[in-house]
């Protein structure tokens, strides 16, 4: 089951790459840009994110903090996130309880998926790909958070 538009996001608690702890019902502060993806070091997953990074200033102007999750664990997020200069948290959900939470739990692992979450942790956009080679640009969710703002 996966969340949708204007229901509010299920809260969960996932560790980050520094080892700290992010609770979702905390973060009312900015918008959220939820990046559920397979995996560090993948082909896909590392254009997607390091598309992200490029785009980091652009979000941060439109009052969206990214945040990726998949199942990796720290080292393996901190090492992936220093490698590409990735400036956002990476959240480990290693048993897919939150990818379960938000139906991006596969047959194989973590679908990628994209949730926009407002101040209020409302979900304002959402995107569960069927082929994790698909993902969404930045230049799409840029284009998606503006006309929201509009």
């Amino acid at each position: 089951m996966s969340l949708k538009v204007n229901e509010k996001a299920t809260d969960f608690t996932l560790v980050d790459d520094q080892g700290k702890s992010f609770r979702l019902s905390e973060q009312t502060e900015k918008r959220l840009l939820l990046v559920f993806y397979p995996g560090d070091n993948t082909p896909v997953c590392t254009r997607q994110l390091c598309d992200y990074r490029d785009g980091i200033e652009v979000f941060a102007d439109l009052g969206v903090e990214v945040v990726g999750i998949s199942s990796d664990d720290i080292e393996s997020h901190q090492q992936f996130r220093q490698q590409h200069g990735l400036p956002f948290r990476l959240l480990s959900d290693p048993d897919l309880e939150v990818a379960d939470l938000y139906g991006c739990r596969g047959m194989m692992g973590m679908k990628r998926a994209v949730f926009l979450l407002d101040e209020g942790r409302v979900v304002r956009y959402a995107h569960v790909e069927t082929l994790a080679l698909f993902r969404r640009s930045r230049e799409d969710l840029i284009e998606v958070i503006r006309g929201l703002d509009n």
